[in-house]
């Protein structure tokens, strides 16, 4: 299985799109996106047709309009997104189980290469049928803390507060400000911690 451009694109704009709703921004522009991908928009907007298409995404029209998840990042697993973008998981078709087909082996059931595809494919399926979004981007932003870097999204210049209930806009600053203290609690500790162990030398 090789994964292609279109097919890697999918997921890091899913992971963003995760990463944005954890911030307090569920609706992203796809200006944002390709600006922070580096992609061209033409090129997303057809990557979002499909995901849009399959429930993935949702969208919305307008000034402040923009795509969205389409269910919740725990519903979401990267086996199931890869088979919609790429096709099958497995490396040949004879050992798919989404997307079966007899290969040009004269007796498939005593195949050596088969025996050993099904254990590749299974091994391949086994992880990426059991990561969802939700586990790639709470990884991903538990790297940011460590790493002591800002995420993405966590600062907009799109105000929201037009187009969102006052109610929601609060809980949506609420959450940005408690990963922001999160961010500078683990820095702070980090700095104490260092400073204790300096002063125990």
């Amino acid at each position: 299985m090789k994964i292609s451009k279109r097919g890697e694109f999918a997921l890091r704009a899913l992971i963003d799109l995760g990463i944005a709703s954890e911030m307090g921004w569920p609706m992203l522009q796809i200006s944002e996106l390709a600006s922070k991908e580096k992609l061209p928009i033409k090129f997303l907007e057809q990557i979002f047709t499909q995901l849009k298409a399959a429930g993935y995404v949702v969208s919305r029209r307008g000034k402040f309009g923009g795509y969205s998840l389409g269910r919740p990042m725990s519903r979401i697993k990267f086996g199931e997104v890869i088979r919609l973008i790429e096709g099958p998981l497995a490396p040949i078709r004879c050992v798919s189980q989404t997307s079966y087909a007899r290969c040009s082996c004269p007796d498939e059931i005593h195949c050596g290469l088969r025996i050993l595809m099904f254990d590749v494919r299974n091994a391949i399926s086994a992880i990426l049928d059991r990561y969802t979004l939700a586990d790639i981007v709470e990884i991903t932003l538990r790297k940011y803390r460590r790493d002591k870097v800002t995420p993405p999204f966590l600062q907009r210049s799109i105000p929201l507060t037009s187009v969102l209930p006052k109610k929601t806009e609060a809980l949506r600053s609420r959450r940005r400000a408690a990963v922001r203290n999160q961010l500078s609690g683990s820095r702070g500790s980090q700095s104490h911690n260092g400073r204790a162990k300096g002063a125990a030398k």
